[in-house]
């Protein structure tokens, strides 16, 4: 399985395809199983890989393009395994495809935006136009959270401990959180939505993964009491304050 960095892709027009379909051209059959991946830049690629086994009938010459041309950062593949059967004449593309976990803006020290990107769940910031592409086809489904971060710690990369803090959290309770924000000073800022209200969370500099698990049992007993916990101080680990709102 291959592990990649992916930064731009450029968009393509291309039909969408299934989810897994069988193509045929010049003899030589062809089945591309997309997996998370927009299909419009994974067909667009088959097409371009086909191309160029047919010249030498080899696998090893779809290895050298896709290396050659960074194919893998262009479609945004996390993985990707081709075979093919000589009897059958057949070539079997599978690719796939991180999900994308929250909508980034890094900001400069004066508080301006520098740039936006996708953060995915291998921990990769992605070109925009990643999401673009996933909700034309209906692979993204209602808005993403944000997360704001400084361009100072990107280098740092304190974004992939993001990534894992997120990637371990609970479904229902990662589907209640609306914004991160890091801030220079590296201290941690969880914003929520419980009952369409807003709940802050502040953890600090350290101890994340610890403090994340009492959230989650904090929010977990809230709600069950029907009380939203307007602000979390978790700063310090060892004594959690805790202000109250209104029902829900």
């Amino acid at each position: 399985m291959n592990k990649v960095t992916i930064s731009i892709f450029i968009l393509l027009s291309l039909p969408v395809f299934g989810a897994s379909k069988k193509y045929f051209e010049d003899g030589v059959h062809y089945r591309t199983v997309f997996g998370s991946c927009p299909s419009k830049a994974v067909g667009r690629l088959t097409l371009t890989l086909i191309k160029e086994f047919e010249k030498n009938n080899s696998l090893l010459d779809i290895k050298k393009k896709i290396v050659k041309d960074g194919l893998e950062e262009k479609y945004y593949l996390s993985s990707y395994k081709v075979n093919y059967n000589p009897l059958k004449k057949m070539l079997k593309f599978n690719y796939e495809c991180p999900k994308a976990l929250m909508k980034v803006q890094i900001y400069k020290k004066d508080g301006e935006e520098f740039y936006t990107a996708i953060l995915v769940e291998n921990g990769k910031l992605f070109d925009p136009t990643y999401e673009v592409l996933l909700r034309s086809e209906d692979k993204i489904i209602g808005e993403l959270p944000h997360m704001a971060v400084p361009a100072s710690l990107i280098n740092s990369n304190i974004h992939l401990k993001i990534t894992s803090l997120l990637n371990g959290l609970k479904e229902g309770f990662l589907g209640q959180v609306s914004e991160v924000i890091v801030n220079e000073n590296q201290e941690l800022t969880i914003i929520m939505s419980i009952g369409r209200k807003p709940s802050s969370a502040f953890l600090g500099k350290d101890l994340w993964d610890e403090k994340v698990t009492k959230l989650e049992e904090i929010i977990t007993y809230m709600t069950e009491k029907k009380t939203i916990p307007a602000i979390i101080n978790l700063t310090n680990s060892k004594k959690i304050v805790v202000k109250f709102s209104d029902k829900i």
